[in-house]
């Protein structure tokens, strides 16, 4: 019988070994279905790749690319969803259905190029696919870029409302600007022919009073005939002012009346005027547009975000493209070519048939047929 203090270790190395197992047991089981997964992502054939070992680490790499931008895609298109909404579990949904429509479109891209050993005319192939990916990366991006600058776009949304406030306050001015300056413009000439009678007046008095005091006039010091002539017609002039001055005044009034009226009513329009917060996607991207061209070091993120998620959209098909032909290449191009020569075959059965059922009609029929079946065969 072993000591206590021996069988007690005993024990704990056989219960640290089983659960270190039982934990590598795990992790393998869990890694082997993110590998299947990943190669459901990829769009591989799963029986095919088993049987190419060497393939499965690539096949593993595109589709866990392929599963990435498709989640990327679903986060930028339900937080741009968000912003129309404003509701988070339409956003979340919407954003869901975006996310899974990138990631089919990519893994269709990808699973439908076929690998040939003739780089042209691969690339010739794939162009349209990168074109597309490129698209694809620039709608995604666009986004997480309003996301990731979402403080200075607040900041800038804000100039934008204000800008907006004053347009709209300017437009309400502009109703009332030509009345007010035309009241104005009155009032002016009112107090214009005003200031020309004052100035006749004292000027008939000047000159009453130069006859009377002999430095001007008939330069005689008397009250004669002269200066009685001259101080009437100062007198006339002295009348004529006051009642012009009282028919200005009182139009001058009622024109000062219209214009505290239509101030008035100006103020109550601008009171009245109701600015709804800019918050719409399209003015987020008004904004970001307005802050790369004012700021570089914006313009130069702007840039590098979306070159990133070109690289990372296009990734999947340049792998695929740059990478050698590979026996998963090789058995697929077998699986399809049987395909092929079943089908090639059932036509050729199918036509043979046909040939053999109607043999016996005339020949410019069986002829007719003939051309026309073989025309089939291509």
């Amino acid at each position: 019988m072993p000591p206590a203090e021996t069988y007690y270790n005993w024990m704990v190395y056989k219960l640290s070994h089983c659960l270190q197992l039982n934990r590598n047991l795990t992790v393998h089981y869990c890694m082997q279905h993110l590998t299947h997964f990943f190669w459901l992502c990829s769009g591989a054939d799963m029986e095919l790749l088993k049987k190419c070992p060497t393939e499965k680490s690539k096949y593993a790499g595109i589709g866990a690319t392929v599963f990435f931008t498709g989640l990327f895609a679903a986060m930028a298109g339900g937080y741009a969803l968000f912003t129309v909404f404003d509701n988070a579990w339409i956003a979340s949904l919407c954003g869901l259905v975006w996310g899974l429509l990138i990631f089919n479109l990519d893994r269709y891209i990808v699973s439908s190029m076929r690998k040939n050993g003739k780089f042209m005319r691969e690339f010739t192939m794939a162009l349209p696919r990168i074109m597309l990916a490129i698209i694809i990366s620039i709608v995604i991006a666009k986004p997480l870029e309003l996301k990731i600058f979402e403080k200075e776009i607040n900041s800038e949304l804000i100039v934008i409302d204000q800008e907006i406030k004053a347009r709209q306050e300017n437009t309400v001015k502009d109703r009332f600007t030509g009345e007010q300056d035309s009241l104005k413009s009155e009032i002016e000439l009112l107090k214009n022919e005003l200031l020309t009678k004052t100035a006749y007046r004292d000027d008939l008095l000047r000159i009453a009073r130069e006859e009377a005091d002999g430095t001007g006039g008939s330069k005689k010091k008397n009250l004669g005939p002269i200066y009685k002539v001259k101080q009437a017609n100062a007198a006339a002039a002295e009348a004529e002012l006051g009642a012009l001055m009282k028919t200005n005044e009182l139009k001058m009034r009622a024109l000062e009346t219209k214009i505290n009226h239509n101030d008035s009513l100006l103020q109550s329009e601008l009171s009245l005027l109701k600015l709804e917060k800019t918050d719409g996607p399209a003015a987020r991207i008004e904004a970001m547009k307005r802050l790369t061209a004012q700021h570089a070091a914006m313009w130069w993120a702007e840039l590098f975000i979306i070159l990133l998620f070109i690289a990372l959209e296009t990734s999947p098909v340049l792998v695929k493209l740059i990478s050698p032909k590979g026996p998963y290449d090789n058995l697929l191009r077998v699986e399809e070519h049987k395909h092929l020569a079943v089908e090639a075959e059932e036509v050729a059965k199918t036509n043979a048939e046909v040939k053999a059922r109607n043999s016996n009609l005339p020949d410019t029929e069986r002829n007719f047929l003939n051309r026309e079946l073989d025309s089939a065969l291509g």
